[in-house]
């Protein structure tokens, strides 16, 4: 186990493409540590920078007190688990697990420990005989794992091992890579643009935007306080609401006119305001409380289980609202609804920059 470091790491392509733009963070020992974000934003240019399979352009890399910006995949004590498993198709799974530790020359003997054990841990000890061509995409995906366990390295690298997942088994990985993790203690990167995956699995999130990150914390931290309107929008299923307003009087309003309660205490004239789906309460009328008071026309209902969610609009047009709401709330297209959202509940962000407000 080892800490991991990143100092100011850039990565520039020829034609100057800057990919990675100056990325510093400091992953704690045992830390579980999720890259997230859209495609093209960097996250696995950054992990292959970790794991030495991409040159850094500038900035430093340390795994535990050691610089390796120059040293060998191989030889920075890193196990990496891919998307599409690389398993060898000729060898059974003992020899898949039992490969990379025969080539760095380890007694027989400590190589059978070292199978068993992460058969036992994985429960494929079943399947030690068998090819891969003989098993699920779950089991191939538990073997992946276990030559990633065999090697007991100083940190794990995750690059969106469960996309190639349907997605009952992708909640049952994203459940064992986590009780794995804890149980071994090992330091873990891990990249995906599941945002739902980086939630359940992070001790802490980056959020990466266009080479940039634009939030690190834990994920109730990153949810609840979002950086920016980019964060709020990625972080949250359904995103959350951003709604343009100016400042009106003592009061706020929506670009299209409607009016929001709450005063205007920001000293600015113009904000981005957010409010989280379920943080609006559907009420029986107007409402001049605290907080947000909006008149919406609903569209579509979207019943998912236990919930439903209402994407509606304003009459006199305007940004598109995401409500969610009881499973066995009825509510037809074109009935208007009276939405209410708590002061505590809104957010705000500068409508320039898109940064969070407090």
């Amino acid at each position: 186990m080892a800490t991991i470091t990143l100092d100011t790491v850039r990565k520039v392509y020829a034609g100057d493409v800057e990919a990675v733009k100056g990325v510093s963070i400091d992953i704690a020992d045992s830390e579980f540590i999720v890259l997230v974000g859209p495609s093209g934003c960097g996250k696995s240019t950054l992990l292959r920078m970790i794991a030495g399979l991409e040159d850094i352009t500038t900035g430093e890399i340390k795994i535990g007190d050691r610089l390796v910006n120059k040293v060998d995949p191989a030889d920075r004590d890193i196990a990496m688990v891919f998307q599409n498993y690389a398993l060898y198709p000729h060898m059974s799974v003992y020899n898949n697990l039992a490969y990379g530790l025969k080539n760095r020359g380890m007694a027989k003997e400590e190589i059978d420990r070292r199978v068993k054990e992460a058969a036992r841990i994985l429960e494929i000890g079943d399947y030690l005989d068998r090819k891969p061509r003989a098993l699920s995409g779950g089991q191939r995906q538990r073997v992946a794992m276990g030559r990633a366990i065999v090697r007991e390295p100083a940190a794990f690298l995750f690059d969106e091992p469960l996309s190639n997942l349907d997605a009952k088994l992708r909640v049952q990985m994203r459940v064992e890579i986590k009780r794995l993790q804890q149980s071994l203690g090992t330091t873990s990167v891990y990249v995906t643009h599941d945002q739902l995956e980086a939630m359940t699995l992070a001790d802490r999130l980056v959020v990466l935007n266009g080479g940039n990150i634009e939030q690190i914390g834990a994920p109730i931290e990153v949810y609840d306080k979002p950086a920016s309107t980019f964060v709020a929008s990625f972080i949250g299923s359904p995103a959350m609401n951003l709604l343009n307003v100016k400042a009106d009087g003592d009061g706020l309003s929506l670009e299209n006119g409607a009016g929001l309660s709450g005063s205007n205490a920001k000293g600015k004239d113009s904000y981005i305001v957010g409010i989280r789906p379920e943080h609006l309460q559907v009420v029986d009328g107007p409402s001049s409380g605290d907080g947000v008071n909006l008149e919406v026309s609903v569209d579509v209902l979207e019943p998912v289980g236990a919930e439903s969610f209402v994407y509606a609009s304003f009459p006199d047009g305007g940004p598109e609202i995401v409500v969610r709401v009881s499973s066995h709330a009825r509510h037809e297209p074109g009935e208007k609804m009276h939405l209410h959202a708590d002061a505590k509940d809104v957010h705000f962000f500068d409508s320039s920059t898109g940064r969070r407000i407090d």
